[in-house]
């Protein structure tokens, strides 16, 4: 009996088929690692939301960024987080590789009220659910909501408590955010309320400190070396506020010129408690960090959501410190 020697040799069709199968394979194993959307042990989709922060060089935003990294913890959320590093532009790019991406939410804190326009303007076309939170954009009403609290509350609260200080009248430098922030812009027309009820406080001096420390200090060198008689400064944030005051200080002036901010971080509590600074006003970074990234994940999975959502201010004075401190510890 003959040995069959035939042999079966593949076609090469099959061999075309064969090495279509494996390149389409590796495709789809590539494609699946760029795709944000996600889910979790229990097979339930896990959201993935970009955030960007106005700049992480704020203690009041890396107290935010705190909170909302817990909270997308507990509710199981991804987030990407960026920094905006105080530009507008940067931001709005920033935004479109979010886009580009495909998250299923955007977190903005805005910078700038009109740079970040465009930001909003892109998510809305790519049906990305939009938050801004802290500071507003021009055209906030087309974000799908708000979290934040209302400036123009503190601005007010801040102003009438140093009017009181001063007895209604002196002089004031006024300290301002980044020309163009909307914080800066609400906290400024407060502030400009209140003085109309004092006709015998005026303003000698407005410059901004850009929300930074430093230049908080550097603003109050040149007003002390101008020679201008300054009786109070008005900072619209407690960076500012501390770094005027350590200009101050370093004149040994600081028993003739009172000083404020707004934030209650926690150099300023200190700073509070050990009358260096006159008040503070408390803006609640936790809340607003941590509502924000609630809100995007409750939109991306489809739910309503009112558009605006404020969080009360709270005035912190020396006298009503220890309360403070045991309903925020």
């Amino acid at each position: 009996m003959k040995k069959n020697n035939l042999k079966i040799v593949p076609s090469k069709k099959r061999v075309i088929s064969l090495s279509f199968f494996v390149v389409a394979l590796i495709f789809c194993m590539l494609t699946s690692c760029n795709d944000k959307s996600k889910t979790d042990a229990g097979g339930k989709k896990k959201y993935v939301i970009g955030v960007s922060y106005e700049s992480l060089q704020s203690e009041f935003t890396i107290n935010l960024q705190k909170a909302l990294q817990a909270k997308a913890k507990e509710l199981g959320v991804e987030i990407i987080e960026v920094d905006g590093m105080g530009s507008g532009e940067k931001q709005v790019g920033q935004v479109e590789n979010f886009i580009t991406q495909g998250v299923d939410a955007i977190i903005l804190q805005p910078i700038e009220k009109d740079a970040t326009v465009p930001a909003v303007e892109m998510a809305n076309s790519a049906k990305i659910p939009i938050v801004v939170v802290n500071a507003m954009t021009a055209n906030i009403q087309k974000a799908n909501a708000y979290v934040g609290s209302e400036d123009v509350v503190a601005g007010r609260l801040e102003m009438e408590e140093m009017a009181k200080r001063m007895g209604g009248k002196g002089n004031i430098v006024i300290i301002h955010g980044p020309w163009g922030n909307s914080a800066e812009q609400q906290r400024t027309q407060g502030i400009k309320e209140v003085l109309k009820k004092y006709p015998d406080i005026k303003i000698v001096f407005e410059q901004t400190g850009n929300w930074d420390r430093a230049q908080g200090l550097s603003v109050m060198e040149n007003v002390l070396s101008s020679g201008k008689v300054v009786n109070a400064v008005i900072s619209q944030n407690d960076e500012m506020a501390i770094g005027a005051y350590k200009a101050i200080e370093a004149a040994g002036k600081q028993k003739e010129i009172l000083v404020s901010g707004i934030d209650a971080i926690a150099d300023a509590l200190t700073f509070v408690k050990e009358g260096k600074l006159a008040c503070t006003v408390f803006q609640d970074a936790k809340g607003q960090g941590a509502l924000s990234v609630k809100i995007a994940a409750d939109l991306a999975a489809g739910k309503k959501y009112p558009h605006d959502n404020f969080i009360p201010f709270e005035l912190v004075t020396k006298e009503n410190l220890a309360e403070f401190l045991k309903k925020h510890p």
